[in-house]
């Protein structure tokens, strides 16, 4: 099996997935997942596609991330390897999609606007 890459975004986040026949292995930027993401919960998250199709050691994974936080960085990941799996094996879209993992989040932060604190908070209005 050849080299297989994906791309994942999620808000801020760009996660480049490179993937192969291996053990299993996740590498992002050079570093083990449980080194990368020290939070079990995002390691759940990075590894739902897989777990849901009994994958786990099947694949060796190297995931270049770049931009915005934790969060966003890791469901990224969750979706480039979703679309990875997806060109290993177009059978198993139904499922991912099923389970959510196709569907790439559109939701962005809302820009701050001029005169205004933030987005949509605004100054205290003082009558005197």
């Amino acid at each position: 099996m050849e080299v297989i890459n994906a791309l994942g975004r999620r808000k801020a986040a760009v996660a480049r997935v490179f993937m192969t026949e291996g053990s299993g292995k996740i590498v992002i930027n050079h570093k083990e997942l449980k080194e990368y993401f020290p939070s079990p919960l995002l390691q759940f998250v990075v590894r739902q596609p897989l777990a849901l199709l009994e994958a786990e050691g099947r694949y060796d994974i190297t995931i270049n991330l770049r931009g915005g936080g934790v969060t966003g960085q890791s469901e990224a990941a969750r979706l480039g390897i979703a679309r990875a799996l997806v060109k290993a094996n177009p059978e198993d879209k139904t499922a991912l999609r099923k389970a959510g993992f196709m569907t790439r989040d559109p939701r962005v932060v809302e820009r701050k606007k001029p005169g205004q604190p933030g987005a949509r908070r605004k100054f205290q209005f003082s009558k005197r």
